[in-house]
């Protein structure tokens, strides 16, 4: 049993660090994002592994759901400010 927890334990590090690496080079806005939310839900997976429920709850909630959708929402916002803006030109 401890193996295949030691197993778990590494694919979420490994995990982390590939997407934390991923979501700060690549240069679409919108992957960053969802990058930058997946990596929320793993951490929040990893919270709950290392036995801290609420702070893993905390992260799912406001980590990668609020604070993601908040970076989508800001995004659809700028293409549309800069999309009305070469209209308006």
């Amino acid at each position: 049993m401890t193996m295949v927890l030691l197993a778990i334990d590494l694919a979420l590090a490994a995990g982390l660090i590939a997407l934390a690496g991923v979501s700060l080079v690549t240069r679409d806005p919108n992957r960053a994002v969802v990058l930058f939310m997946t990596f929320g839900w793993l951490m929040a997976f990893t919270w709950a592994r290392l036995n801290a429920p609420d702070i893993a709850l905390v992260e799912a909630a406001i980590g990668s759901g609020l604070t993601g959708a908040l970076l989508l929402a800001t995004i659809n916002a700028s293409k549309t400010s800069v999309d009305s803006n070469r209209a308006k030109d």
